[in-house]
């Protein structure tokens, strides 16, 4: 038996906790990624961590307007997804394009090179691979989840203007 819709209220209600959760978590995760980007002295992550704070401070501006009653807040919650998608694209393209090999400490120098070899490799087209795996890992995780977001703000939108209007 299927269940019946959730009334307007609810789904209003529903829409503004996960935006609150998404939104706060996008903010703080990207506050403190460029924080420790700038720390490094890598600019261009930095930039990548301040624009991906902008998308959660997006959302949550969205949250904020619906709260008030505002329908244009659904607006905003929608555009964060594909901005901060792009955020996350254009991080993975760096990621790619401005490869550095990080520091190998002496204990763990024997296996790496020994992994490496028996992948027919030199330590840093082992690292270049893994560092090029992790990019689309990310890329495609990214791509769902954002996906994801974006679709059940859509869906919920109806709902949520019924719900404002009421």
């Amino acid at each position: 038996m299927q269940q019946p819709p959730l009334l307007p209220e609810e789904t209003l209600a529903r829409v503004l906790r996960l935006a609150k959760l998404d939104g706060t978590s996008v903010l703080v995760l990207g506050a403190m990624f460029a924080v420790m980007a700038a720390a490094g002295g890598e600019a261009r992550f930095a930039i990548i961590g301040l624009l991906a704070a902008a998308a959660g401070s997006i959302e949550l501006h969205g949250a904020a307007l619906l709260r008030r009653g505002e329908t244009r807040g659904a607006h905003w919650l929608i555009a964060s997804q594909p901005f901060l998608l792009a955020v996350i694209y254009a991080y993975c393209v760096l990621r790619l394009t401005h490869f550095e090999m990080p520091p190998i400490p002496e204990r763990f120098r024997d296996a790496l090179n020994l992994s490496a070899q028996q992948l027919g490799m030199t330590v840093e087209e082992y690292f270049r691979m893994v560092n090029r795996l992790t990019a689309q890992v990310v890329a495609v995780a990214a791509t769902f989840y954002q996906g994801w977001m974006l679709w059940y703000y859509l869906r919920r939108r109806r709902a949520v203007e019924q719900a404002l209007a009421e």
